[in-house]
């Protein structure tokens, strides 16, 4: 039971620093990262706040990392909700650190990748599912063999694109989140020695079973 205590403090932790990560990025203030992009631009389309559509995105990408063979776990679902929750209740505050010039700014960004790459290394090697953007990224590399790097950054491109379309804030910070978070990921994993694609997740059923025979 001490373990498994352990494991979910290790995904909670990493899910409130993927969400306080993309919230430094959003706040360097020169252009918001590929998935805030995506974000923000369906939510001017939708008239919602960008945590709300984080969560439903979820679901999608959830969807598309089913029928690519990747397991999904409670991590996946805490994931979707938990991440557009804090997300949100960060923006909220008016005093939260915001950059006021371009060269804090480009700091400020490359700090939150950071962030936002650690907490990718605890909540997916807590083993409980990785979330759908990251559930997707692991599927691209088991089927296409290629880094984990490569793939994060295929994905991010993509959304930045699809976002721009919808008239998400797009800048020059958009571009080095692009183009550095595969990087970021790649060196982050290096450091902790973590391949995640060498990690078997606990789906639901698993989960599930421990529980009951726990209560029993």
């Amino acid at each position: 039971m001490r373990r498994y205590s352990e494991r979910l403090a290790r995904l909670f932790f990493g899910l409130f620093l993927y969400g306080l990560g993309i919230v430094i990025t959003m706040k360097a203030n020169i252009g918001y990262a590929p998935w805030e992009v995506f974000h923000a631009g369906v939510g001017l389309a939708l008239g919602q706040k960008i945590g709300i559509i984080s969560i439903f995105v979820g679901f999608f990408f959830c969807g598309i990392a089913l029928l690519l063979g990747e397991k999904l776990g409670i991590g996946t679902v805490f994931n979707m909700i938990f991440v557009g929750i804090v997300i949100d209740f960060l923006l909220s505050f008016e005093n939260f650190y915001s950059a006021q010039n371009f060269l804090v700014g480009i700091v400020q960004l490359i700090i939150g990748l950071f962030v936002i790459s650690i907490a990718s290394f605890f909540y997916i090697s807590s083993a409980f599912g990785a979330g759908p953007r990251d559930s997707l990224m692991v599927a691209l590399a088991r089927k296409t063999k290629l880094p984990v790097g490569v793939c994060r950054g295929a994905i991010e491109l993509l959304a930045v694109f699809c976002g721009w379309l919808l008239g998400g804030k797009v800048g020059l910070g958009t571009v080095i989140s692009a183009l550095m978070i595969g990087f970021c990921i790649q060196v982050t994993f290096k450091v902790f020695r973590f391949d995640p694609t060498k990690l078997t997740h606990e789906d639901f059923h698993s989960t599930i079973g421990k529980a009951v025979s726990f209560l029993r």
